[in-house]
C-alpha cells in the first residue's frame, strides 16, 4: 500500500487524521455524496453552520472535500457546491507514520450519482 496523494495539494497523515478525527466529519463525507452547499449539509447533518464551515474548510485542505463549483441559493446568493473526493479509505498504522490507501469516486460514478437524484 502506498500513501495516497491528493490532487493538487499534498495533504500529510497529519492533515488527514486530524481532518477525519474531528466531530461531524465522517457524517459531512457521508452527506456529500451528491454535491451539496454548506447550508444544505448543515441541515441535513443538524449541526450549526459555522461548525459545518470548519469542518468543510479542513476536509477540503486535507483533499477529502472539493468545491464543485457554485449555484444560486433560495434567497439568491451564489454559494460553493461541495462533493467527497473518495468512497473509501484505509489507513494503515504499521509503520512509523500512517500510510493511506483510497478509492478515489470517477467522474463517470458522480454523474450516474446526480442523474439519480433528478
Amino acid at each position: 500500500m502506498s500513501r495516497s496523494r491528493t490532487e493538487g495539494n499534498d495533504a500529510d497523515s497529519t492533515t488527514v487524521l486530524s481532518a477525519l478525527g474531528n466531530k461531524y466529519s465522517a457524517e459531512i463525507l457521508c452527506a456529500a455524496g451528491t454535491p451539496k452547499s454548506a447550508q444544505a449539509l448543515s441541515t441535513v447533518i443538524e449541526i450549526p453552520i459555522a461548525t459545518c464551515y470548519r469542518r468543510i474548510e479542513e476536509l477540503v485542505d486535507a483533499g477529502l472535500l472539493t468545491c464543485e463549483g457554485r449555484q444560486l441559493s433560495a434567497e439568491g446568493r451564489r454559494t460553493n457546491i461541495y462533493r467527497r473526493t473518495l468512497d473509501e479509505i484505509e489507513i494503515d498504522f504499521s509503520d512509523d507514520e500512517p500510510e493511506f490507501s483510497r478509492k478515489r469516486r470517477t467522474e463517470a460514478k458522480n454523474r450516474l450519482q446526480d442523474q439519480r437524484k433528478d
